[in-house]
């Protein structure tokens, strides 16, 4: 088993409580809003990345590109679709709880 070092331990915990003390305080509500923002953000982006990528992958396989082939338009185009259908469903939910919250009695 091993041996734990109580003062050792008492040591480092003070440290990071020195540490803790000392660090910038971040209000809650910034860092919540910033990061649901930047998220739905990079969702909506990668959808419309998704999309392009697939639009291009069209149009190569179109002009009888070598480099690609049959399933790579379809894997690129049924991922752009179901991207899109979800980040709809998830819009859909969005409006719903905000017309919940809306018909709230006071």
């Amino acid at each position: 088993m091993n041996q734990i070092d109580a003062s050792d331990l008492l040591a480092r915990m003070r440290t990071l409580a020195d540490m803790a003390q000392h660090s910038p305080r971040i209000e809650p509500e910034t860092v919540k809003e910033s990061s649901f923002h930047s998220m739905f953000t990079d969702a909506v982006n990668g959808v419309n990345n998704l999309s392009k990528d697939a639009n291009n992958l069209v149009s190569r396989f179109e002009m009888h590109d070598p480099n690609v082939n049959i399933t790579e338009v379809m894997v690129a185009l049924q991922k752009a679709n179901l991207s899109f259908q979800a980040m709809t469903q998830v819009r859909n939910q969005l409006v719903n709880a905000y017309k919940d919250i809306m018909n709230m009695p006071i």
